[in-house]
């Protein structure tokens, strides 16, 4: 049996407490459209890309908030071109009252020139947007940047 060749991630899927609440934020802050929906009770569910590209699946099927104590996911990530796309987004985040773990762009710690903001969703689900370039360190909120693993 041969190994799959061209592996590529397809979509991520992440448990919600609230649908609504939930397909707001993604969709305002990442620009998603709806490809597909659920909203059958007990089995309420949403699709999210661009074009024709599935990006990310919600479930409404949890309770409580994201634990960073248990095993499982770290955070989830999307690269943008510019630094620019990373602090308009963080304008928008701003005016949702989105919870930020740091105050504006923070240059990766593993590159230096790379960077972004790390920011929670509805749910605490840990979120992160950066572009691969036009992070000054000199610009960093916080002395000793984090890598994007350790925040």
């Amino acid at each position: 049996m041969s190994k799959a060749k061209n592996l590529q991630t397809g979509h991520i899927g992440l448990n919600v407490t609230d649908l609504d609440r939930s397909l707001a934020f993604y969709r305002e802050v990442f620009d998603f459209e709806v490809l597909a929906d659920g909203k059958d009770e007990g089995r309420r569910w949403a699709f999210l890309g661009r074009g024709s590209r599935l990006l990310v699946t919600l479930w409404q099927q949890s309770e409580g908030a994201f634990s960073t104590t248990l095993p499982g996911l770290h955070h989830l990530s999307f690269q943008v071109d510019t630094v620019e796309e990373v602090r308009a987004t963080e304008e928008v985040l701003r005016t949702l009252g989105a919870e930020f773990a740091y105050d504006g762009v923070v240059p990766h710690g593993e590159s230096g020139i790379s960077g972004g903001i790390f920011f929670s969703d509805p749910d605490g689900i840990r979120l992160e947007i950066y572009a691969p370039t036009g992070a000054d360190p000199a610009d960093a909120p916080t002395s000793g940047a984090p890598t994007c693993g350790f925040f």
